[in-house]
C-alpha cells in the first residue's frame, strides 16, 4: 500500500458491519473503497471473543446477512467459531480481500474542511484520505478494565473474557470470575469442572431463560441448500416471532411477568439451596438488563466446588480478594467478565470534526446521532451500530442492514449533488431525532425495570437500545431525508439550498412519528 492514498469510501473495522457496508459498496457499483482492520483477521467482536463456551444468544439463521444466507449452520445458536468462519467466507464470496487492509488501527481521523475530505492516520504510519468514512467499530469491541484498587498488584493471573489467555492452563486453580453478564454465564460452566475452586463475584443477578439449541440435522440443511425459500421462510419466522415480542419491553412491561416466572422455574430445576437461589433471583423487571439464555449456568454454580459471593469486587490484597460485603476469596486467576466500552467508545476520541473538537467532546452529555449514524458537526462520517441502535430481543443483523440502506442513499445523494460536495447533520434535525427516541425511552422496561445496565450512560440516559421494532427502524432509515442536513461546499464556493428544499427521506420521518403514536 502506497504511504498516502486517496479513496471515495473508508470502512473502518472488519465485523458484520465493516464487512455489511463493504459487501453493499460492490453491490451498489462502488469499488473505490477500503477496509481499515487493526487486527490481522476479520471477524471483530467474533474474532476478538474466543473464551470458553462463547456463543451467540440470537437464532443462527437471524444472525446472519440476508445477501448470504448459510443453509449449513450446525446448531440453532451457533458458536463463536462458526460465526467467525462464516464472517471469513463473507470475506471471500463477496470478494472484498482486495479492499481489506489488516494491521491498521486507525489512531486519528481528521476533518479537512478545505478539501473536504477525512485524513485518517494509522498506527502503521500510514495515512488515507477519504471522501466518506463509515465507522463499524461497534460497541463490543474494548473491554471495559474495572478500576478496583490493587488489581495490578495482584499476584497472580488476570485477563478479560475478550483477550482470553488460551496459553493459561485453569487445571487446579483456584478461579474468580468477576461479572454476571453474558460472558460469564457461558465461561462459568466451561471452566467449572477444571478448577479447583471457582468464586463468581455477582454484584447483579442476571434473569437467565432456557436455552432452546440443538443440533441441525442433515435433513434440514439439505432442505435450505435445495429451496432456498425455506431458510428464508425459516429466518422470516424468527423475525416475526421477535417482533410481536417488542411491545412488552418497549410499552408494557408489566406483560413480562410469565416471563420471569419461567426464568424463576429455570432456576429452582437446578438449584435446591434456598440460599443460593435467594443469591441468584434478580430484584429487577425481567428485560431491564439483557436477558441471558443458558441450560448450564444454574447447574455449575450449584456444584460443590462453586462459590456465588453476592458483592461485587471492592479490593485485591496480594492474592485476597475482598468483596464489597467483605467476604474474602483467594484465588491464583482472575477472569473479567466486565463488559465494553459501550457508551464511551474509544473511537470517539480519535474522530476530530469540522469544528476542531473530538467525537468523545461532542458526545459529552450522551451520545446522540441522527437515526443513528450521522453526528452534528461530523460531515460525510457515519456510524454503523450508532447510539440507540442496540436491541434487547433480536438480531442486530436486522439493524445493521437497515443501517446499510442508508449509508447507500447517502453515497446516492452526494453523487447527485455533483462536484465536490459534503453532508453534515443539521445539530436540529438530530436533536429532534434524539428527543423522539428519548421520549418513547420513558416507558421502556430498560428504563422502568428498576435496574442499572450497560445500556445507559453515565448520567442514566439510555442512548444503548433503539425504543421499537425492526420493522420501524427498516422505514426510518429507507432514505436520507436531505432537509436534515446541510450540504457543504469547498470554500469561496458557497453552500447549495438544496438540502432546505426536503427530498425523498420524508417517508423515513413519518415513519418514525407513526411508531411514536403508536
Amino acid at each position: 500500500m502506497a504511504q498516502h492514498e486517496h479513496v471515495r469510501v473508508a470502512v473502518i473495522g472488519s465485523g458484520f458491519g465493516g464487512l455489511g457496508a463493504a459487501v453493499r459498496l460492490r453491490r451498489e457499483g462502488i469499488t473505490d473503497f477500503l477496509v481499515l482492520e487493526r487486527a490481522a483477521s476479520v471477524g471483530g467482536t467474533w474474532r476478538d471473543n474466543s473464551y470458553p463456551g462463547c456463543a451467540c444468544d440470537v437464532p443462527s439463521h437471524l444472525y446472519s446477512f440476508s445477501f448470504a444466507p448459510n443453509p449449513d449452520w450446525p446448531r440453532t445458536f451457533s458458536g463463536q467459531e462458526h460465526i467467525r468462519a462464516y464472517l471469513e467466507r463473507v470475506a471471500d464470496t463477496f470478494g472484498l480481500r482486495p479492499h481489506i487492509r489488516l494491521g491498521h488501527e486507525v489512531t486519528l481521523m481528521r476533518w479537512d474542511t478545505d478539501q473536504l475530505h477525512w485524513v485518517i492516520d494509522s498506527a502503521n504510519g500510514t495515512t488515507v484520505t477519504a471522501d466518506v468514512v463509515v465507522s463499524a467499530t461497534g460497541p463490543l469491541s474494548d473491554p471495559k478494565m474495572p478500576d478496583i484498587p490493587g488489581l495490578a498488584g495482584f499476584t497472580g493471573k488476570v485477563f478479560h473474557s475478550a483477550r482470553w489467555d488460551h496459553g493459561y492452563d485453569l487445571s487446579g486453580k483456584r478461579v474468580a470470575v468477576i461479572g454476571t453478564g453474558a460472558s460469564a454465564i457461558q465461561i462459568v460452566p466451561e471452566i467449572q469442572p477444571q478448577a479447583r475452586r471457582l468464586t463468581l463475584f455477582q454484584r447483579t443477578p442476571p434473569w437467565v431463560m432456557p436455552r432452546m439449541d440443538r443440533a441441525i440435522s442433515g435433513a434440514e440443511k439439505w432442505l435450505h441448500r435445495t429451496l432456498p425459500f425455506t431458510g428464508t421462510a425459516r429466518r422470516g419466522l424468527l423475525w416475526g416471532i421477535r417482533e410481536l415480542q417488542v411491545g412488552a419491553f418497549t410499552r408494557h412491561p408489566d406483560q413480562l411477568g410469565l416471563v420471569e416466572k419461567i426464568a424463576k422455574a429455570n432456576m429452582a430445576r437446578a438449584v435446591k439451596d434456598p440460599q443460593l437461589r435467594a443469591k441468584l433471583t434478580p430484584s429487577y423487571r425481567i428485560g431491564c438488563k439483557r436477558i441471558l439464555l443458558s441450560n448450564a449456568y444454574y447447574p455449575a454454580l450449584a456444584e460443590p466446588n462453586v462459590d456465588v459471593v453476592a458483592s461485587g469486587l471492592a479490593e485485591v490484597r496480594g492474592s485476597t480478594l475482598v468483596a464489597s460485603d467483605g467476604t474474602e476469596t483467594e484465588a491464583d486467576v482472575i477472569i473479567l467478565g466486565t463488559g465494553f466500552h459501550v457508551t464511551d467508545m474509544p473511537i470517539a476520541d480519535r474522530v476530530v470534526g469540522a469544528e476542531g473538537i473530538t467525537l468523545a467532546e461532542s458526545w459529552k452529555d450522551g451520545m446522540e446521532a441522527l437515526r443513528g449514524a450521522s453526528a452534528a458537526g461530523f460531515p460525510n462520517w457515519m456510524t454503523i451500530i450508532g447510539p440507540n441502535t442496540g436491541l434487547g430481543n433480536s438480531s442486530m443483523i436486522l439493524m445493521i442492514e437497515s443501517q446499510l440502506n442508508y449509508m447507500a442513499d447517502y453515497l446516492r445523494q452526494l453523487d447527485a449533488l455533483g462536484g465536490r460536495a459534503a453532508l453534515g447533520a443539521r445539530r436540529s434535525a438530530v436533536g429532534a431525532w434524539n428527543r423522539r427516541v428519548q421520549d418513547r425511552m420513558r416507558r421502556t422496561v430498560w428504563n422502568t425495570g428498576g435496574c442499572t445496565s450497560w445500556y445507559l450512560d453515565s448520567s442514566g440516559r439510555n442512548t444503548t437500545v433503539w425504543p421499537g421494532t425492526t420493522a420501524e427502524f427498516r422505514r426510518a432509515t429507507r432514505t436520507v431525508d436531505l432537509s436534515e442536513y446541510e450540504v457543504i461546499r469547498p470554500p469561496g464556493q458557497g453552500s447549495s439550498d438544496r438540502a432546505a428544499r426536503g427530498g425523498a427521506g420524508a417517508t423515513g420521518q413519518d415513519a418514525f412519528a407513526e411508531g411514536s403514536a403508536r
